[in-house]
């Protein structure tokens, strides 16, 4: 073979090669989950909890996370280890991220830990379309588009302690928001089922909510507490 052959080949090789590093800095989903949790269920379980350094968050959902999913239930996780989480990149978010994006693990902490495992597990899955400032940016202004708790108190359904339908928590947060919201309950101190968690979803380039595609599995009780916090 020729040196001109030769070189042909190995023109050819990297360019399959860049083909396919290119392949895989793509996109590897096909929407998003937009988490929130209620504090107060967070709390009112044998495990209990802390709060932040700051101190006791506001009576509202937070933010748990922005999470890239896919179409058959399947999700990436952990998909960039030389792009770790950097505080410096969200520095002037910092004061809405302890307000909106609260920490209330054991011990009582600034955030970061929580802030960082987000980013690493699930934000450097969406680099294709969102920096690590756009990817918090992005969830904390979605957060403000539907107001979780006040749809809730509109519908009658306040966070007192009291027990209510499953399907009345559904159809407020759909009136409000337009989408079927799904569900995520746990456990109190005395086993009984509580809202904890809900899902709303995303489109793949984050730029607005969409019907889920798919939901996670899990189911919660056909009634359930609203704890207070």
């Amino acid at each position: 073979m020729n040196m001109q052959s030769k070189n042909g080949l190995l023109l050819i090789k990297l360019l399959t090669l860049n083909s396919l590093l290119v392949l895989c800095a793509s996109q590897d989903f096909d929407f998003f989950y937009f988490v929130q949790q209620w504090p107060g269920s967070y709390c009112d379980t044998k495990q209990g909890c802390c709060y932040p350094k700051i101190g006791k968050p506001a009576s509202d959902f937070g933010i748990h996370g922005l999470w890239p999913n896919r179409n058959d239930g399947s999700y990436p996780s952990n998909c960039d280890s030389s792009n770790p989480f950097d505080s410096s990149k969200i520095s002037d978010l910092m004061r809405q991220m302890q307000s909106d994006w609260p920490t209330l693990s054991c011990p009582s902490n600034d955030g970061l830990t929580f802030w960082g495992h987000e980013w690493d597990k699930h934000g450097t899955c969406s680099e294709s379309i969102l920096d690590q400032h756009g990817y918090f940016s992005t969830a904390l202004n979605l957060e403000t588009e539907i107001d979780i708790l006040k749809a809730l108190q509109n519908a009658g359904i306040q966070p007192n302690g009291q027990t209510y339908s499953l399907s009345s928590i559904k159809d407020a947060i759909k009136g409000a928001s337009g989408y079927n919201p799904w569900i995520q309950c746990n456990k109190d101190e005395s086993g009984n089922s509580q809202l904890y968690q809900i899902y709303l979803c995303v489109d793949s380039s984050a730029s607005g909510f969409i019907e889920c595609p798919v939901f996670p599995h899990g189911s919660c009780g056909s009634s359930i507490e609203f704890p207070s916090f």
